[in-house]
């Protein structure tokens, strides 16, 4: 992230809007017709929470819902098509005129972060690929866990200008049998004998306040450590359309040697009410492990005045 931006978000606070890209379970939306249902959106959702125009997170279209945003392309996706079949998985950034980009501008600390995620919202992963400059091509070992419909979801920064925060999804399909996970509400949850427990509560169009807390064995964790250059890494998917935001923890920059815990603060603004689902990263005795949680936005003043007819 530039350092204009970042300084920000940091002061700021963190402001989570939440934008879609999500094919149901069962119900598979091909590429080009996301494409065309979002052309002409961009919201540049890693400025401070705020479009590119200046106006507030989700004032614009979705974002991660498109093969396509800012001229730039995401390409076709390499990976095993089948569960437990070891390969690789790669593809490129490209612009719509077909070039292939090798410069990318360093966001929270890596050049591309890579979400994969099942269409219920199972099987979550963040990673990072490494990029071949020769080729413009990005990969990493992969294999599959379970068959389903995944959302490969690439957010980078190319590195020219206004590229800040350019979110490019595409859908895989992996062969075998595929077993829905239904979502239900889940506020606490168990990682590796750490307990993890989300607070707060979410309303359509207002921002809401989230508190996330680490404990282990009953005490508060307080050695929370940086990752990804802040204590506590967020995305957030929209269930139904998966809405997505790569953003972090409230709070200044840290520091090396640097800890925090055991609360972390988050400010959210969801643009509908409906069930989101929420991947919280955190890194204690350098180790990164991930909470899901899933919780319901209400319908808030913006949807209520509507509803009034008010303009």
């Amino acid at each position: 992230m530039r350092a204009g931006a970042r300084l920000a978000l940091y002061g700021a606070g963190l402001v989570v809007a939440f934008g879609g890209a999500f094919a149901a379970a069962g119900a598979v939306v091909p590429d080009e017709f996301v494409a065309a249902w979002t052309e002409g959106s961009d919201m540049d959702a890693q400025d401070a929470g705020h479009g590119g125009s200046g106006e507030p997170a989700g004032a614009h279209g979705p974002s991660g819902v498109s093969i396509e945003a800012s001229g730039f392309v995401l390409s076709p996706v390499e990976a095993p098509g089948t569960v437990g079949a070891e390969g690789e998985l790669s593809f490129r950034i490209v612009t719509a005129a077909g070039e292939v980009v090798t410069e990318f501008a360093e966001a929270h600390e890596k050049d591309l972060h890579l979400i994969v995620v099942r269409s219920d919202g199972a099987g979550y992963r963040h990673a990072h690929p490494r990029l071949d400059e020769a080729t413009g091509t990005w990969s990493l070992p992969w294999e599959w866990d379970a068959a389903g419909t995944y959302r490969v979801v690439a957010d980078v920064t190319p590195a020219v200008a206004g590229a800040e925060g350019v979110t490019l999804s595409r859908t895989m399909q992996v062969a075998g049998a595929f077993s829905p996970v239904a979502t239900e509400v889940r506020r606490t949850v168990e990682v590796d004998g750490f307990t993890v427990s989300l607070d707060g509560e979410l309303a359509a169009g207002a921002s809401g306040d989230l508190t996330v807390t680490v404990e282990r064995d009953g005490e508060p964790v307080t050695e929370l450590e940086p990752y990804l250059g802040a204590f506590g890494h967020l995305v957030a998917l929209r269930e139904g359309d998966l809405a997505y935001l790569h953003v972090h923890a409230e709070g200044a920059e840290p520091r090396a040697g640097d800890t925090a815990g055991p609360r972390i603060g988050f400010a959210a603004e969801p643009p509908t009410a409906g069930r989101y689902l929420l991947y919280f990263d955190f890194q204690v005795d350098g180790t990164v492990r991930t909470a899901a949680f899933v919780i319901d936005a209400g319908h808030g003043d913006r949807a209520a005045h509507a509803d009034a007819g008010g303009h």
